[in-house]
């Protein structure tokens, strides 16, 4: 099993991540996004859309980091991580939608703008940030996980970005509920930690 992602990709890391929390091998390979070879025949033959991760099960070819997401769910068997009965699952898909959408459009584009000079408008994408870790604080209020009572892939679609905010100039200090949910991600057995840039609220003083 390959899993083709670059080490500064929030959607790459939440494939890695999982991979790791279920314990799968799998051989990392990165891919040079500044050179382009995203773009290449040879890459674009996996994922015709040119983004990172792609994963490379012994042939099947699995892109979308949520698609991956619940690939390796089944694939392990693994219902805990993807539950079967119709409101867990429901809840869950709200939850892959909300990566897909809010977080890709808040934090994500906001740690855009700081480490690789996307021309986003700062001030919009911060405050949709902003938006979303409201309603995440209140969903998390009493609660451990997003969905049920233990962690499920929506806990892992959620984290990277989240996690890296600050990094674009989002800052999390007003969020304690959201700070102990990424504590408890990070507790996990097989977790793995995605990489820091000292940039926006991070960089070095």
């Amino acid at each position: 099993m390959k899993l083709y992602y670059h080490p500064l990709s929030g959607h790459a890391h939440r494939a890695h991540l999982f991979a790791s929390l279920l314990g799968l091998q799998h051989d990392v390979v990165e891919v040079d996004l500044k050179a382009g070879a995203h773009k290449l025949p040879e890459f674009l033959a996996m994922n015709p859309f040119g983004q990172v991760p792609v994963l490379d099960d012994n042939g099947t070819i699995v892109s979308d980091s949520n698609a991956i997401l619940v690939y390796l769910a089944k694939k392990a068997g693994r219902n805990e991580w993807l539950p079967e009965d119709a409101v867990s699952a429901a809840a869950v898909q709200r939850w892959l939608s909300v990566a897909a959408g809010e977080v890709a459009y808040g934090p994500a584009a906001a740690r855009l703008i700081t480490v690789f000079g996307a021309k986003f408008s700062p001030e919009e994408v911060i405050g949709r940030a902003h938006t979303l870790l409201g309603r995440l604080e209140s969903q998390l209020a009493g609660r451990q996980w997003l969905v049920g009572g233990r962690p499920t892939i929506a806990d892992v679609a959620l984290y990277s970005y989240v996690a890296r905010a600050p990094e674009g100039n989002v800052d999390l200090s007003s969020y304690p509920n959201v700070k102990a949910f990424l504590r408890r991600i990070e507790a996990l057995p097989g977790f793995v930690p995605f990489a820091e840039t000292p940039a926006g609220l991070s960089a070095v003083a």
